[in-house]
């Protein structure tokens, strides 16, 4: 038993097409999301306003909640409070300033002391690169062409193949 060139030519077509709808699904995807997920390392300042003592002792927040982070990134606290406030290993005294990198991957909580809830959760994640891009496309797009490519023969089968006798 050998296999049809015309089949094998189809699902091919199909894994192409599979591909390319799949990378273009993908990158739209990418783009709606901003540069949230894919950026070059930056500086973020977190500022810790005037204050802030006394909104924590009435249970207010000061900060954004589920702020994320690329790794590489450096966090720059500036404490304008009164007080001295601490993030982790930051001890940031009134009118100072302090900085940390964040360079591993993860959901990390620190002990802040100018959150009511006494820690502060941030996020570091990994950017995506060109590769992972093409890796997710490839990923999602072959099976999706191969399937696209058996679909195509229950809606137009292949001719039998007609062989003539020996004359």
């Amino acid at each position: 038993m050998s296999i049809r060139k015309d089949l094998v030519f189809r699902i091919l077509i199909f894994m192409v097409i599979g591909v390319v709808a799949a990378g273009v699904i993908s990158e739209i995807s990418f783009r709606l999301q901003g540069e949230t997920i894919s950026r070059d390392p930056q500086t973020i300042n977190l500022v810790i306003p005037a204050g802030t003592s006394e909104k924590v002792a009435q249970g207010e927040s000061v900060l954004p909640a589920g702020q994320v982070f690329m790794v590489g990134d450096t966090l720059v606290v500036t404490n304008e409070d009164s007080v001295t406030q601490t993030l982790g290993p930051l001890v940031i005294p009134p009118g100072s300033t302090a900085s940390m990198k964040l360079d591993q991957v993860g959901d990390i909580s620190y002990t802040c002391s100018f959150q009511p809830a006494k820690y502060y959760g941030i996020t570091v994640q990994q950017g995506l690169s060109i590769g992972m891009r093409i890796e997710a496309a490839l990923l999602a797009g072959l099976p999706l062409g191969m399937l696209l490519g058996i679909y195509s023969l229950l809606i137009k089968p292949l001719k039998p193949k007609v062989t003539t006798p020996p004359a």
